[in-house]
């Protein structure tokens, strides 16, 4: 009556794979803790902690510069993404522009302002208008043909702000343009 009766255990059933399954029963959880568990490597004091997070980020940094100085997509700023972009830059950096003499040009207007001949005054009194008219007429011819290539390259993206984008690069020091010219001047690449 209170015997144990001894029982054959049931054959283990089929497993069933769904369809769009994954083939394979869940882990334990106790399993996947295991696997994920590593040791503890954090530093002794948080000044040690700090000088690593510094120096990780200082790393980082540099990359970042340096991805961006070469132009590589994943590191540029949102404004200078994109193929109308890149466009412009090469369309800008393939030409001599006025507008990236003007701070050489207003050095030398500085200099000659100390200069107590009246020509030299005459000059400088009359040079930078002259300039900046001639920087916003380039910048407007700039613009208005980068606007055309681009719609011509690339109809389906967008062109808004491409032509600031152009004027605004144009007059940029050529050295101190970041990203840095891809292409020399003169060379009509893909432009």
């Amino acid at each position: 009556m209170f015997k144990r009766r001894t029982q054959e255990a049931p054959p283990n059933p089929p497993q069933v794979v769904k369809p769009g399954g994954k083939g394979r029963p869940t882990p334990k959880r106790r399993d996947a803790e295991k696997r994920n568990r590593q040791p503890i490597t954090a530093p002794s004091n948080r000044k040690e902690a700090y000088k690593k997070v510094r120096e990780r980020q200082a790393s980082e940094r540099l990359k970042a510069r340096e991805g961006m100085q070469k132009g590589d997509e994943k590191y540029l700023l949102k404004r200078d993404k994109g193929p109308v972009r890149r466009l412009a830059r090469d369309y800008v950096d393939s030409r001599r522009t006025v507008g990236s003499y003007l701070m050489y040009a207003m050095l030398v207007i500085v200099m000659l302002s100390l200069v107590p001949i009246p020509a030299a005054r005459l000059l400088v009194l009359f040079a930078p208008p002259v300039l900046l008219l001639a920087v916003f007429a380039e910048g407007l011819l700039l613009s208005r043909g980068i606007k055309k290539l681009a719609a011509e390259r690339f109809p389906e993206e967008s062109s808004k702000g491409v032509g600031m984008y152009a004027a605004m690069r144009a007059m940029q020091i050529r050295r101190l343009r970041v990203p840095a010219a891809q292409v020399k001047i003169g060379e009509k690449g893909e432009i």
